[in-house]
């Protein structure tokens, strides 16, 4: 006797004059394509987007940058005369630079009243500070008025991902121009690294900050009072890092396998009970009639 290979068949056929369509069975079936295709193009569309995975860990994460954070500044006084503007950096490295002009720029405003100093500098990862003042200038204005506007201030490289929210430039906006003229500004940074890397492992190094600030009125040693515009900072040990990550495959698989299975099977129930209780509820009007 030949061996025959379909007693393995685990899907034993059911020969069509042994079944019977109702139409409750086409609607149910109907409902059941139109509820899979949604399902489908649902998770389809979760398998084509990414989604942004973050963590924290203690460590340098950009030891390619000699120690060294590049910075980003934008800031409007609008009654403070450009002559007179100056950045000075310093740090606890020993750094002490007074009137930094390196990739800076200074563009009037109000008639050449006022002043916008944008400006793109380097700092040490060590905690220092870099003001806006008048420190720099050749003569003391009597009265300087530090009102201003902080339209930018960020560190590192720019990231531009939509998933990722985060304070990257969290002074961007802050108006003192209803504070008094005569007052210093005092921003406390706290400066968080941030690493985002990509579907293709490129990595991006950015930087996010925390801020507080206080606005007081200092005194020289000569009584006068000489304002000013204070960023201090201080680096967090804390790295944030965002990764894009995909679905794998072989789960969108399962879950397509898992949505067309289960729901041919509730389905399949369905049917069979509202089959089942219109033949008992036809037995019942047949036997009335007898």
């Amino acid at each position: 006797m030949p061996f025959d290979v379909r007693r393995f068949d685990i899907y034993r056929k059911v020969p069509k004059d042994l079944t019977q369509p109702t139409y409750t069975g086409a609607f149910i079936s109907i409902l059941c394509c139109v509820f899979i295709l949604f399902l489908f193009l649902s998770e389809l569309t979760g398998y084509i987007a990414t989604e942004i995975v973050n963590e924290l860990y203690v460590d340098d994460p950009d030891k390619d940058s000699g120690g060294k954070i590049d910075v980003s500044l934008n800031i409007s006084l609008p009654n403070l005369h450009c002559d007179l503007v100056g950045l000075d950096i310093q740090d606890e490295m020993g750094r002490h630079e007074v009137g930094h002009i390196d990739n800076s720029m200074k563009l009037p405003l109000n008639q050449g009243d006022g002043c916008r100093f944008e400006g793109e500098f380097t700092i040490n990862k060590v905690p220092g500070n870099f003001h806006v003042s008048t420190h720099s200038a050749t003569a003391q204005p009597q009265s300087p008025d530090m009102t201003h506007t902080i339209h930018k201030l960020a560190f590192g490289e720019k990231l531009q991902v939509q998933k990722v929210q985060g304070a990257f430039n969290a002074l961007g906006g802050a108006n003192k121009l209803s504070s008094n003229p005569l007052a210093s500004h005092d921003y406390i940074l706290k400066i968080v690294p941030t690493v985002y890397e990509d579907l293709s492992g490129r990595q991006r190094f950015s930087y996010q900050y925390t801020v507080a600030n206080k606005e007081y009125v200092a005194y020289s040693h000569t009584g006068r009072i000489i304002p000013a515009i204070w960023f201090r900072y201080d680096l967090s040990p804390i790295t944030v890092k965002y990764t894009e990550r995909r679905q794998p495959f072989y789960r969108f698989i399962t879950t397509i396998c898992a949505i067309v299975g289960g729901t041919f099977t509730v389905a399949g129930i369905i049917d069979s009970c509202i089959f089942t209780a219109s033949e008992a509820w036809k037995k019942i009007q047949i036997g009335k009639m007898s």
